[in-house]
């Protein structure tokens, strides 16, 4: 699938690094792993030099398109009058206006350099604004790679047990046992298990969190009043709801989920779109929540106010509200959608599309998937298949059917028109 280059520059990289790579996710297997040149636009280019449509996006940051120009000249600006101080400046005070002028929920906000770090902060501020230790968690839905969160994310559903008694299942060898006696888990859009799991343990859970979507199974929907749902009951029993927003933030709408959705969490977590790529992130809420920090709840890191990210913060949330950047990427995704949609429904496939414009995916074989118990019954052989043979011919979303397809605002009709053209021949020879 790629070039000798790549399979040289992957023999180097096993001698020094585990798996040849610096996130597990970016292991694609022996020889099909890619290794990146450039990127510029909505394209890449791998260490062979061949071009690719890039739908991947570096799992969601790069909302405008690589290297961005405005984004770039801005961090190029304020890194030539020093990159890191551990003091604060006007810019990073005038990027978190901007996110609670733009969040409809977050009053308060501090900054950290990661989805992890963001929600590892914000599960830490609900536990002490509430005085208790329990997490209720999705199955499914990925939080981050700190111990509190990473549990029954990636694992086979069979591992789950019953759906009315899941059972929790940490993601990685290394996460402590005890940490269990803290964690609840559910399947996602299960609402009769949430209310009668709320009625239990109510009034010893310190969060409930969730992503809007399963930003890390196939962008799956919530189901209509699922969101305020938790919004209810949250209220009913004094826990902190923290919407994590890392993948929908500025992304689907200016506003993110909350906007989309019209809903209010007490607590929201922010990464990746934020900054267009650069290492930026911000967790915020209410401000009689957010104030307790410094107040005896502790919340830093010595990167958190990183030039690079919070200029990139402060040129992309400029973008995003001066320009219609959202609205263009919601057209073409549209219709990337739809098109998609309709060369499964020619070659009578079963398909069920899920997620937004700017952020789908599509689950092989299923009308419909609600949770990701459902979603593992897809043909994700054949999702593959097709992957494999899309990235051969220059289109490139990730080889992970979890991972949902990404848009930016550089994508062009062309870029709409090529995929398709090139999703209509190889469905077809696929299902040969």
């Amino acid at each position: 699938m790629f070039g000798s280059k790549t399979q040289s520059i992957q023999e180097r990289a096993q001698n020094v690094m585990p798996l040849g790579v610096n996130s597990n996710f970016r292991y694609w297997g022996e020889g099909i792993t890619p290794y990146v040149e450039k990127a510029k636009g909505s394209y890449l280019w791998d260490v062979d030099g061949k071009k690719y449509i890039d739908y991947r996006l570096a799992f969601g940051p790069v909302i405008l398109g690589h290297s961005y120009p405005e984004v770039d000249s801005k961090v190029i600006e304020e890194i030539q009058r020093g990159v890191l101080f551990a003091m604060t400046g006007e810019l990073e005070v005038a990027v978190a206006e901007m996110i609670t002028e733009m969040a409809p929920a977050v009053e308060m906000v501090r900054l950290a350099c990661s989805g992890t770090e963001a929600t590892m902060h914000a599960i830490r501020v609900a536990r002490a604004y509430t005085g208790r230790d329990i997490i209720l968690k999705f199955e499914g839905n990925y939080h981050g790679m700190h111990d509190h969160a990473l549990w029954s994310t990636y694992s086979p559903v069979e591992a789950y047990g019953n759906r009315r008694s899941p059972i929790p299942v940490p993601a990685s060898s290394g996460i402590p046992k005890s940490m269990r006696e803290f964690i609840i888990t559910l399947p996602f859009n299960d609402f009769e298990g949430f209310e009668r799991v709320m009625r239990s343990y109510g009034e010893q859970i310190a969060t409930v969190i969730t992503e809007p979507c399963q930003g890390n199974c196939a962008a799956i929907n919530p189901r209509d009043g699922f969101l305020q749902l938790i919004r209810k009951k949250t209220e009913e029993y004094g826990c902190v709801f923290i919407l994590d927003e890392v993948k929908t933030g500025f992304r689907i709408a200016n506003g993110g989920a909350q906007e989309y959705y019209g809903i209010k969490p007490d607590m929201a977590t922010y990464a990746k779109a934020l900054g267009n790529g650069y290492p930026v992130a911000a967790f915020g809420g209410k401000k009689e929540i957010m104030s307790i920090i410094g107040h005896g709840v502790a919340q830093g890191g010595t990167y958190t106010n990183n030039k690079p990210g919070v200029a990139g913060a402060y040129a992309t949330l400029s973008l995003l509200k001066s320009k219609p950047i959202l609205k263009t990427i919601e057209k073409r995704g549209q219709r990337l959608m739809d098109g998609l949609k309709d060369i499964f429904d020619e070659n009578d496939i079963p398909v069920a599309m899920t997620g937004y414009p700017a952020m789908f995916s599509f689950s092989i074989g299923k009308t419909s998937v609600t949770n990701q118990r459902e979603w593992q019954e897809s043909d994700r052989e054949m999702y593959l298949h097709l992957v494999e043979k899309a990235i051969a011919k220059g289109v490139m979303p990730d080889h992970d059917a979890r991972e949902p397809w990404f848009l930016c605002y550089e994508h062009s009709d062309a870029d709409i028109d090529e995929t398709l053209n090139v999703y209509a021949e190889i469905v077809k020879e696929v299902k040969k």
